[in-house]
């Protein structure tokens, strides 16, 4: 994604990182602080959590990741912000992406512990590729550890931004994918 497109989608200042990534062992402690996020958002929200769950690579044991919590968050409708933000915000949680033309998706930053929070609309078929891809890293070790080799590769160049790594890993998302969707059919 370019800096034109980063600003567009950005809600508030967009921050160049200019420098490699860092990524960790896996960390146990994620899962717990999945849990306790999860908590939170549930008790801002209620029945307006259609699902909730940890994505992304510190979901994968045993997987390196950049110690940062994803959560996917499913809505009825990610594009009516005033049926989940304020109760969001008042929680702590802060606006940072808003993507109308890429699934109504939505990123949050949450209030004291570094996490993703992505929002997406009922239905959207992004949300089921993130659960695909996470439940493929994690039942697949030759995957994974493909995936962690390409990471520790990257994470070693200088990015001006987080999402210019995220894109240059798309080929290999893509490959393990591929062989995820091959082996449900």
């Amino acid at each position: 994604m370019c800096d034109e497109r980063l600003r567009r989608v950005t809600v508030g200042e967009l921050r160049p990182i200019d420098s490699p990534i860092v990524l960790m062992e896996h960390d146990p402690r994620w899962a717990h602080l999945f849990e306790r996020e999860a908590d939170r958002i549930r008790a801002s929200l209620g029945p307006r959590v259609l699902l909730l769950e940890h994505v992304g690579s510190t979901s994968v044991p045993g997987l390196c990741a950049k110690p940062i919590i994803d959560i996917l968050l499913v809505v009825a409708d990610s594009s009516h912000e005033p049926s989940y933000v304020p109760s969001l915000q008042a929680a702590g949680y802060v606006l940072r992406i808003r993507e109308p033309d890429w699934f109504e998706h939505r990123m949050f930053k949450g209030p004291d512990v570094d996490i993703n929070l992505h929002v997406f609309s009922e239905g959207a078929s992004e949300t089921g590729r993130m659960l695909r891809f996470r439940d493929r890293l994690r039942s697949d070790e030759a995957d994974r550890e493909l995936y962690a080799r390409t990471k520790r590769a990257l994470a070693q160049r200088t990015w001006r931004h987080v999402q210019a790594y995220a894109d240059a890993k798309a080929a290999i998302v893509q490959e393990i994918m591929g062989r995820a969707d091959a082996a449900e059919e």
